[in-house]
């Protein structure tokens, strides 16, 4: 990676620790894909825009209903639990 790169995503993870008021160190825990029969949704405040058969970052399992994502994009965001498919 070139410096530039390196500092804007080190720019993005502050950001998110920020926004998210997420402590400690960012880990992917597993990755997972969007249902592929999923509608299509725009992003939020908070909600990660999701697009069909996209593979997605899990940094945390939140709640029952949600699940904080990062996708290839480097943005970050919660994703509901009803449209992701373990690989």
């Amino acid at each position: 990676m070139t410096l530039k790169v390196c500092k804007k995503e080190e720019k993005m993870d502050r950001e998110f620790k920020k926004k998210f008021k997420f402590e400690g160190t960012i880990t992917v825990l597993t990755q997972m894909m969007v249902d592929p029969a999923a509608t299509e949704k725009r992003g939020g405040a908070k909600n990660l825009p999701l697009r069909r058969g996209e593979i997605l970052d899990v940094i945390e399992f939140t709640n029952e209903e949600q699940i904080l994502c990062r996708n290839s994009r480097r943005r970050y965001g919660y994703v509901p639990r009803a449209v992701m498919l373990p690989l």
